[in-house]
């Protein structure tokens, strides 16, 4: 079957790799997005997906926009019989949903019609969802409203991250699309179109998303560190600077929110209900380590 993938992140090299050695597919080109400046040095990085092929002879293009008139006639020129997504973040217009013969695919990470949208795996943690997945769904033009082919489940461990879930369902991604596709070849895929009263939507996160608001309760609190943990980092401000918090526990433990219960061997502040005990945090400017270790160069009196 010819394949053109679609997609720039890290969670979809797997599925890309196994395309590549697939005997039933021919990988016919690669789209992902253009390079771009990273870190603090700004250096000029491809995204995780290029460096996957760059030393290839697999077609690569990079256009600042799907929607490009000249990437659409050159994604038509390859005839793909399916068109596979995953992690572009771009909505796809009729003319590149049309192209593919038999279907174009979207891979995404969660149990659609929950959590459509850019950040699928931050919410589910900190919605505390006990399970989550990856579902193959046919694209349309909505955000991720198209008819479910499969879903592939997997449960959220009581200490997931938001940098431990992606990497599980990026393994869980290649069989999923592939069995996707034997489906396809055998004219047996259903379509089963999304209950879109259920649907949930997790909006693209920006660093201000982090701010923790101790007036919630610590559980709560506790779950939104995991899932900002590394992106875009769960924080509080003190003396002027960002304080990225990295992980915590609850305890039981009572005072106003945002009050300072101890700041001695540990650091324990209070939440709307109960009290969190800082682990891993980081200060603006400074390097990570443990709650305990920062509190011996800082005093803090209050967050």
């Amino acid at each position: 079957m010819r394949i053109v993938f679609i997609g720039s992140g890290e969670i979809g090299v797997p599925t890309l790799q196994a395309l590549q050695k697939s005997a039933e597919h021919e990988l016919k080109a690669v789209v992902t997005q253009p390079d771009k400046p990273v870190g603090r040095s700004q250096r000029i990085e491809p995204p995780p997906i290029k460096k996957v092929i760059i030393e290839t002879s697999i077609p690569i293009l990079q256009p600042a926009r799907i929607k490009d008139r000249q990437v659409i006639e050159e994604i038509r020129a390859l005839q793909p019989a399916v068109i596979v997504v995953m992690a572009y973040g771009q909505i796809f217009p009729r003319d590149v949903l049309e192209i593919p013969r038999i279907a174009c695919l979207n891979l995404h990470a969660s149990l659609l019609p929950r959590w459509r949208g850019a950040a699928p795996i931050q919410a589910a943690i900190a919605a505390g969802d006990r399970e989550t997945g990856i579902t193959v769904m046919y694209m349309d033009e909505g955000l991720d409203t198209g008819d479910i082919l499969l879903q592939r489940k997997i449960d959220i461990l009581p200490a997931e991250t938001g940098g431990s879930l992606p990497a599980r369902l990026a393994k869980l991604a290649p069989n999923a699309l592939l069995d996707s596709l034997r489906l396809l070849a055998e004219g047996n895929a259903p379509r089963i179109p999304q209950d879109n009263i259920l649907a949930t939507y997790a909006s693209k996160l920006k660093r201000e998303d982090g701010r923790i608001d101790w007036s919630e309760p610590a559980e709560a609190i506790e779950r939104k560190v995991r899932a900002f943990n590394p992106w875009p980092g769960a924080f509080i401000k003190l003396g002027g600077r960002n304080l990225k918090i990295f992980s915590a526990s609850i305890v039981d433990l009572r005072g106003k929110p945002g009050e300072i219960l101890r700041s001695e061997k540990e650091l324990v502040i209070a939440a709307g209900k109960d009290a969190l005990s800082l682990g891993e945090v980081q200060l603006e400017g400074k390097r990570q380590m443990s709650a305990a270790e920062f509190l011996r160069g800082h005093r803090v009196l209050s967050s």
